[in-house]
C-alpha cells in the first residue's frame, strides 16, 4: 500500500539518459499499482503506453506526489508550478550537481520504493516573490525557489541601482548585478558569486553583489520577512534584466523598482530517509569527509 494516492511524473526531455530513467520509473510504478499521471510534455517520450496525461495545473490539483526526473533546473521549474499546493516533490537526479534532486539513477527502485512505503523525510522550502514596478503599477511578477537576479543581460557593462531594505537606504551600487537568494539558492548561483551557504531551514535571504565596483561591498544576510527594494538608476544607459531562477525574465528601464519578498507559497520536498544537508554539501561540493577522528 502506497503512502500516496496519485503520483505525477515530470521529466526533462532533452536527455536520452533522462528518458531511460523515466521508462524505468514508469515500469517500476506500474508494478506497484499506483495511480500515475504524466505531464503533457513528458508523455511524448512514452508514446502509445496509454497512461493518463495531465497539464501541470491538473497535476497540482490531483496529485499528492510529483516525481521530477532531471536536474535542479527541472525541479526549479516544477517548484514554481506546484508551490502553494498540497503536493510533495521528489527529485531523481539526471543533471550535473543535483542539490535538489537527490536520488541517483541507480537507486530508483530502492529509494522510490522506500518513499512509497512511508520511509521519507519532508522539508518545507520558501520561495521568493519578485515584482517589477513602473510608474506605480506592476509590470511583471515572478516566483523563484533559488534566486532573483538583476543583471545587464548579454552586455558586459556595469549597472547602477539603489538598494533599500524595509524602506531603509542601504547603498547605491555599481556592479554587474545583484543576486537575491533564498536558503535553497545559497548553494547555486549565489555560491559562485561568493555568497554564504545557508541551511535550508533558515528564515533568511542573502544579497550577493556581482563584481561590485568597490572592494568593501560584501554579501548581506537579512531576515526572511524583509522587503527588499531595488531602484534602477536613471544613470543606466541599458535595460537591466530581472531573472527568476534563470528561467523567466523581465526587462527593466531606468526608474523602475524591483521588490523582492518572501512568498506566501511554500514547497514541500521529500527526501529518502537519512538525508543530511551537510552530507550533501560534502558530496556535491567536494568537502573533506574526514570526521576528525585520530
Amino acid at each position: 500500500m502506497s503512502s500516496f494516492n496519485t503520483i505525477g511524473l515530470i521529466g526533462r526531455l532533452a536527455s536520452a539518459n533522462t528518458q531511460y530513467s523515466i521508462n524505468r520509473l514508469v515500469n517500476f510504478l506500474s508494478k506497484r499499482k499506483v495511480k500515475l499521471l504524466l505531464d503533457e510534455e513528458t508523455s511524448t517520450v512514452l508514446p502509445g503506453e496509454g497512461y493518463p496525461v495531465a497539464s501541470r495545473v491538473e497535476l497540482a490539483k490531483k496529485c499528492d506526489l510529483i516525481i521530477v526526473v532531471g536536474g535542479d533546473g527541472s525541479l526549479l521549474s516544477a517548484a514554481r508550478a506546484f508551490a502553494g499546493h498540497p503536493v510533495n516533490i521528489l527529485g531523481i537526479n539526471r543533471g550535473r550537481l543535483g542539490f535538489l534532486t537527490d536520488i541517483s539513477p541507480d537507486e530508483i527502485e530502492t529509494k522510490v520504493s522506500e518513499v512509497l512505503d512511508g520511509k521519507y523525510q519532508t522539508e518545507e522550502r520558501f520561495l521568493l516573490n519578485s515584482e517589477v514596478m513602473r510608474d506605480g503599477e506592476a509590470l511583471s511578477e515572478g516566483l523563484a525557489l533559488n534566486d532573483v537576479v538583476i543583471h545587464p543581460g548579454k552586455f558586459i557593462r556595469m549597472i547602477e541601482f539603489e538598494l533599500y531594505i524595509n524602506n531603509e537606504f542601504v547603498y547605491r551600487q555599481r556592479s554587474d548585478g545583484l543576486i537575491i537568494s533564498s536558503p535553497t539558492g545559497s548553494t547555486a548561483y549565489a555560491l559562485s558569486g561568493g555568497g554564504p551557504i545557508m541551511h535550508p531551514n533558515l528564515d533568511a535571504i542573502a544579497l550577493v553583489p556581482l563584481y561590485p565596483h568597490t572592494l568593501s561591498s560584501r554579501p548581506i544576510v537579512v531576515a526572511g520577512s524583509s522587503v527588499i527594494r531595488l531602484i534602477v538608476s536613471e544613470q543606466n544607459n541599458l535595460n537591466p534584466l530581472v531573472t527568476c531562477d534563470g528561467q523567466s525574465q523581465t526587462m527593466t528601464q531606468p526608474g523602475d523598482e524591483v521588490i523582492i519578498t518572501k512568498s506566501e507559497k511554500a514547497l514541500t520536498l521529500i527526501h529518502p530517509e537519512g538525508h543530511n544537508f551537510y552530507e550533501t554539501c560534502r558530496t556535491k561540493l567536494g568537502w573533506a569527509s574526514d570526521t576528525g577522528n585520530t
